[in-house]
């Protein structure tokens, strides 16, 4: 589930191990550049946590995060992570 806090969506996931949590991230890298709207990923080994915001309206929460954070759920849902 993500959290709105410090104005921005956050969520944390959790992967079996480093080398699918890696490729999570290579997939969301893609679906960032399709949207053109990059979020802050940090990973250490099999978590991946994420902040999104929009730079653009003055580092808030805008409908490109929720939109971005919805695409990263489908992705998540084909990993089977949650």
């Amino acid at each position: 589930m993500w959290l709105e806090q410090d104005n921005a969506l956050t969520r944390t996931f959790y992967f079996p191990d480093f080398k699918t949590a890696f490729a999570f991230m290579t997939d969301v890298a893609t679906i960032a550049e399709r949207l053109d709207h990059h979020p802050w990923m940090a990973s250490e080994y099999r978590t991946i946590e994420f902040r999104l915001r929009t730079h653009d309206a003055g580092n808030t929460v805008t409908k490109r995060d929720h939109r971005l954070a919805a695409e990263i759920d489908k992705l998540a849902e084909q990993y089977q992570v949650n």
